[in-house]
């Protein structure tokens, strides 16, 4: 959906080069209501990716759902959007001359839940899947936080354990998507509607973390790899808060 929804502004900011002869596997945080972020700096050229990071052709993942759809899927894979399965990333990440880069939204549409103005929170405690398809096919790792993804909508107030979740939980077990109560502007006023507000994304992408190939790693590698990754994220953000007006006692929160 997020095409349909764009913010006025969307920076892409590199901290490090990446050699376009590897692959690479992207997490990018957070997934905010509609992902506008990932679209606008992985789906176009809205940012100028292929300028930042010339020879990497970019894929980001999308629910499976979507692509049941005719015509939608079409304009979705010309985007370069793959589906959510394994068989998908694994035909991405073994290309062999490189030139890859998979993007996941690891917190998926669980996280969009949460998503709104001033939260930092990230579901990705106990999401290792991606670390552990890294690792199976030696691909960095590359955390990515997009700063004003969750500051576009605002969210009807659905704490744990209120109706609302549960019945959100319940649709999304059901559906493979969240359904969250979202609303900003409208078109011609500012005061309600489903028109993001005018709110600039800046999304950073971080230093690659390398990773040993193991065709079957045991879950204390991939724990430890994890750890690693939640390290880095961390970092990343702590670093960079500050240039977009993040109080210095905001931090991330994993659940």
């Amino acid at each position: 959906m997020a095409p349909f929804f764009a913010p006025s502004c969307a920076q892409l900011v590199k901290t490090a080069e990446l050699d376009p002869r590897q692959n690479y596997l992207m997490g990018f945080h957070p997934h905010g209501v509609l992902a506008a972020g990932a679209f606008l700096n992985f789906c176009t050229e809205a940012s100028g990716f292929s300028t930042l990071f010339p020879g990497i052709t970019p894929h980001l993942m999308m629910l499976s759902l979507w692509f049941r759809i005719p015509f939608f899927r079409d304009y979705l894979m010309s985007g370069g959007l793959v589906s959510s399965d394994k068989e998908s990333a694994s035909y991405v990440l073994q290309k062999p001359e490189g030139g890859n880069m998979l993007a996941i939204i690891v917190g998926g549409a669980q996280e969009a839940l949460d998503a709104r103005p001033g939260s930092y929170t990230l579901l990705l405690k106990n999401r290792k899947g991606f670390v552990r398809l890294a690792i199976e096919h030696g691909t960095p790792l590359v955390p990515i936080f997009s700063f004003g993804e969750n500051d576009l909508f605002e969210q009807v107030r659905n704490p744990k354990g209120s109706w609302l979740r549960q019945l959100q939980h319940r649709l999304q077990q059901i559906m493979g998507i969240s359904l969250p109560l979202f609303h900003a502007r409208g078109i011609f006023q500012y005061s309600f509607g489903l028109v993001p507000y005018r709110r600039p994304i800046c999304t950073v992408v971080g230093k690659p973390i390398p990773v040993l190939r193991k065709h079957r790693p045991s879950e204390e590698e991939v724990d430890r790899v994890h750890q690693k990754y939640l390290n880095e994220l961390c970092k990343l953000f702590e670093e960079h808060k500050a240039k977009y007006n993040i109080p210095e006692d905001k931090h991330l929160e994993f659940i």
